[in-house]
């Protein structure tokens, strides 16, 4: 009956916060996939740049995710998620129309401090909107919009930029600061339900704040994997693949929009499928299943750049990465928010979000470091293998958390009672 209620005061504001998340993913479409192009060929301010912008964007989370795990904890995710929100509108529109280094990076430091800042804040509402049944779900419908409205973005955007033509990356950052707005008026006004219990029993001595995480052994062991996971996905998607398929392969940006419109549709397809299997299977199975999928990428990224010279199949190439990408991450969506949430105490589920956003911001900011110098300096194959290694430690540690997991926060089915061993009928007379 708790569970219903908490459902049924939840389901509005759940409502608004997966619009918000859309419309802000919308606007991050535009702009997100271009940034190296940007900086690299728009401003003419070469690869090194960009890397420094991706690194600064990420690198902002080290600044702000501390104190937004304890605002959230202490004030709630409404008030953090509207300070987040207008902070990326004012860093997306300073992007925009900044035409050197200095201000392109005081920009993207701005930027990425509010998008970091709103994903805690984000992800404890839907925590909050949802119970332990409908969880997944959620986190899986928030993923599947998110990409949907990427994937928009993306090849909407893919036909206006004009590398040409600054005025039009100037639009598009213009629009994404908008959308940011929208997210702050859709999402940022909704009334979210006080926090529900979780599975963690909490001792009143223990420790507060981020040292409660850091005591956290399985947080931690999920924090290293989801380090790994970030590095060699999402830490690439935007720059390290993107810069190997412009500069290595040769593909063009509308292709690229392509690409990032396969990925996107290969979740919306999948995502719901996925949900259901993640629900019969254990959540570091599925983890690891993910970390199998994307050396599959890595492979196709190695034929691409073998048949570099053949445009077409290096085009299909360069695309199947991206969607290959996307069905190891319709695998992830119902799982790491949900282990996360599960291994939380409820008096600090805004500080165990902030801890795994860092961690994600982290590995994104090393991510494109890596992946751009590699790249950029003509060792692409150094870089594959690099990446693929790093991969094949995904499915490791993920099968390696298992064991420090309790059945609940795996999704493991309970263990079946003992039978009880019935008596035979001339024991029961002899008994008698």
């Amino acid at each position: 009956m708790k569970q219903q209620r908490q459902q049924t005061r939840g389901a509005g504001p759940l409502r608004r916060v997966q619009i918000g998340n859309a419309l802000s993913a919308f606007g991050s479409g535009f702009t997100m996939p271009y940034m190296f192009v940007y900086v690299d060929q728009v401003r003419g301010l070469g690869s090194l740049a960009a890397g420094m912008v991706f690194t600064v964007f990420a690198l902002a989370a080290l600044v702000v995710l501390p104190f937004t795990g304890r605002g959230i904890d202490r004030y709630g995710p409404r008030p953090v998620l509207l300070a987040g929100a207008a902070l990326a509108a004012t860093g997306a529109f300073a992007f925009g129309h900044a035409t050197g280094t200095p201000a392109l990076l005081v920009s993207s430091f701005l930027f990425g401090a509010g998008v970091t800042t709103c994903q805690p804040a984000l992800a404890t509402m839907i925590v909050r909107c949802s119970t332990a049944a409908t969880r997944a779900h959620a986190f899986a419908l928030q993923f599947t919009l998110v990409n949907l409205g990427m994937g928009i973005g993306a090849l909407v955007g893919g036909q206006i930029v004009d590398v040409a033509d600054p005025a039009s990356l100037t639009r598009l950052f213009t629009i994404e600061a908008a959308t940011f707005l929208g997210l702050a008026l859709v999402t940022g006004t909704a009334r979210i339900p006080n926090a529900a219990p979780v599975l963690v029993q909490e001792k009143a001595d223990g420790p507060q704040g981020l040292r409660a995480l850091v005591a956290d052994k399985a947080m931690l062991r999920l924090c290293v994997l989801a380090g790994l996971i970030f590095f060699t996905c999402y830490g690439q998607f935007e720059s390290g693949v993107a810069a190997f398929a412009t500069d290595t392969v040769g593909t063009a940006p509308s292709t690229l929009g392509i690409a990032i419109g396969a990925n996107a549709l290969t979740i919306v397809v999948l995502q719901m499928f996925m949900v259901r299997i993640t629900a019969r299977r254990r959540r570091t199975t599925a983890m690891a299943a993910a970390g199998v999928v994307w050396l599959g990428a890595w492979a196709m990224a190695l034929v691409a750049g073998l048949i570099r010279t053949e445009t077409m199949a290096a085009t299909v190439a360069i695309v199947s990465i991206y969607a290959l990408f996307g069905v190891g991450e319709s695998l992830l969506a119902p799982t790491m928010g949900p282990i996360v949430a599960d291994l939380a105490p409820a008096r600090l589920l805004g500080t165990y979000n902030a801890g795994y956003a860092l961690v994600k911001q982290i590995a994104i900011a090393v991510g494109p470091a890596v992946g751009v110098l590699l790249v950029g300096s003509g060792t692409w194959p150094l870089y594959l293998a690099a990446m693929a290694g790093s991969t094949l430690l995904v499915v490791v540690l993920a099968l390696r958390l298992r064991p420090h997991l309790t059945a609940a926060q795996d999704n493991a089915p309970a263990p079946a009672p003992a039978p009880v061993r019935a008596l035979p009928i001339r024991e029961l007379q002899t008994a008698a």
